[in-house]
């Protein structure tokens, strides 16, 4: 990044974002439903959910592409609910790119501040700092058909800093490119986001995506906001069986629950947060939590075996049919073959219980 460039990044203040009682229908469908959210000055927030669970909706709100049927969204205390998108100070990255393909990378960049009347030679020098911010400097003058998918996002990113906003809203816009090139660009878009210091919202249904990048990740469901914390403690602390599930992977073992804690593989173990009531009750563990050893008399028998690199996944069936995964050391999993009698354990330490589900 040029040193004008981070000058002029410097120049622009962090924004904070409020989302305060968001509601909106669209027909029978309750797209969000009393949306209570802050995203902090220079944070990058990422929007987690499942389609239909509103997070799309809520970024078009900020954007001024939608209008809540009730409650405000507000940039810095200002309430921008009814201002029109082209007066908003946000820039947006689509999942399409949305590039004009008779435009030259350059003019791609530039043509928001052609429409604000910025004269010919700032704007292309100003198109010229970003395209060297983004890493395609000597692209300038190349279309959109002559790049490269992950190419057209760092024009579509950089055209939407050209215009210095306050706040940057990325709509999936990885969704569309292949493993290796998502990777690379998401870890340069965090790059920029630091070095920039602009808030940043990022929608995203891809868990492995919004815990690698974010600051905090917003947990949706249905329109409404399940958990909003950091990703390590989203992922160790998850506030619903919800996040816990859709959050990395779960598994459901069989309990009962008396009193503050739950009996669980024969042995009790504290409940951690809101649980159903006594009875029969889930409890779900984290791969990493579980501890399989082999055990001739063990009623529980391997299923299966994944090598994943440094660990090797296994699955457990248990007595009740239900089945475990367990994330074991690759030395740890030797001779766990399928088929193989095993024993299963958790460590002493609370556990998030919810409602039994019925088995198949």
């Amino acid at each position: 990044m040029t040193a004008t460039a981070l000058e002029k990044a410097a120049e622009t203040q962090a924004a904070t974002v409020e989302f305060r009682g968001l509601r909106r229908e669209f027909g029978s469908t309750v797209a969000l439903d009393g949306l209570d959210l802050t995203v902090r000055p220079g944070e990058f927030l990422a929007l987690l959910g499942p389609s239909g669970c509103g997070k799309t909706t809520a970024l078009r709100m900020l954007a001024g592409f939608e209008h809540p049927d009730s409650g405000e969204v507000l940039v810095d205390g200002a309430d921008v609910t009814r201002v029109p998108a082209h007066r908003r100070d946000a820039g947006m990255v689509f999942q399409s790119y949305s590039l004009f393909p008779h435009l030259s990378a350059l003019d791609n960049v530039a043509f928001g501040l052609r429409m604000r009347k910025v004269r010919t030679t700032e704007r292309r020098a100003r198109a010229a700092e970003l395209l060297d911010l983004v890493g395609l400097a000597e692209k300038g003058d190349r279309y959109p058909h002559q790049l490269s998918g992950g190419q057209q996002q760092r024009i579509a990113l950089a055209r939407a800093l050209a215009l210095r906003p306050r706040v940057l809203l990325l709509d999936e816009p990885l969704s569309a490119l292949d493993a290796k090139v998502r990777l690379n660009l998401r870890e340069e878009i965090r790059r920029l986001q630091q070095e920039l210091g602009i808030t940043t919202l990022f929608v995203t249904h891809d868990q492995e995506e919004a815990l690698s990048v974010a600051d905090r990740v917003a947990v949706m469901r249905a329109g409404r906001l399940e958990q909003c914390a950091a990703p390590a403690e989203l992922y160790g602390r998850p506030a619903t069986p919800f996040v816990a599930e859709f959050v990395g992977t779960m598994s459901r073992i069989p309990g009962r629950r008396a009193g503050d804690t739950v009996e669980v593989l024969g042995r009790r173990l504290p409940v951690d947060g809101p649980a159903p009531e006594a009875g029969e009750v889930d409890v779900l563990v984290r791969p990493e939590s579980v501890r399989v050893r082999a055990d001739e008399d063990g009623e529980a028998r391997v299923v299966a075996t994944a090598f994943l690199g440094a660990a090797v996944r296994i699955t457990v069936r248990l007595a009740d049919g239900s089945e475990v995964k367990a994330d074991l050391p690759a030395h740890e999993a030797a001779g766990l073959a399928a088929g193989a009698p095993v024993h299963v354990s958790l460590p002493d330490r609370p556990v998030l219980v919810a409602e039994r589900t019925p088995r198949p």
